[in-house]
């Protein structure tokens, strides 16, 4: 186990990190708008359960696939960003709100969001490439083995970025809560949900390589 002192540094580091603004903020963001702010929460938590997925992989070493078969990047990469681009199109060809139940509705089943959310954060290599290059840098070989250390700071990774996902999870779906009881608005909800997950998809597609 890494020593108290580096876990304390990396839990700050990992919180600035999830604080700042990125790909899976604004992913929470357009559920929430879309279904509220529970939602918004659930897919905070597929998001959650999806980073455990390349936690584990980076720690008995699988993601370093990406690094020596470079092919395997980019048709993982390609799969996430096409994920994403289908559903926003489904949010923007969804004119009656068949595709997302605004505010809390119990028309779309919170699984649903939780799987396609577990799906979006396994489908995105860079995921996979940030703790490959980021954890490594604070396992001590002195204190045990590297794999339960890659372990226990990716976790924290993921924990850490629970609460910021929760926060823009509740802000945003707050604010969309206010503007449900219009059906003009609640179109114009579908419209910037979906243009949010295709801007989202477009940028994984066209992205360099991280290395």
């Amino acid at each position: 186990m890494p020593a108290i002192d580096t876990l304390l540094i990396f839990t700050a580091a990992a919180l600035l990190m999830n604080i700042s603004p990125g790909p899976s903020n604004f992913y929470v963001m357009s559920r929430s708008i879309a279904q509220g702010p529970r939602g918004g929460a659930v897919a905070a938590m597929g998001l959650a359960f999806g980073s455990l997925v390349h936690v584990l992989a980076a720690a008995f070493g699988l993601a370093a696939m990406f690094h020596y078969f470079p092919a395997a990047y980019g048709a993982v990469k390609i799969l996430g960003a096409a994920y994403l681009i289908y559903l926003g199109i489904r949010f923007l060809l969804d004119r009656d709100g068949r595709v997302a139940a605004v505010a809390g509705s119990a028309r779309r089943p919170q699984r649903q969001i939780l799987a396609e959310s577990v799906l979006v954060e396994i489908l995105n290599p860079k995921t996979a490439l940030f703790f490959i290059a980021f954890l490594p840098q604070f396992v001590d070989v002195s204190r045990g083995p590297p794999g339960p250390q890659l372990l226990i700071l990716g976790t924290i990774v993921t924990l850490s970025g629970i609460p910021c996902d929760l926060f823009v999870a509740w802000a945003s779906g707050s604010a969309a809560k206010m503007i449900s009881q219009s059906a003009g608005l609640r179109r114009l909800q579908m419209v910037l949900s979906g243009t949010i997950l295709i801007s989202l998809g477009l940028y994984a597609a066209l992205s360099e390589r991280a290395d």
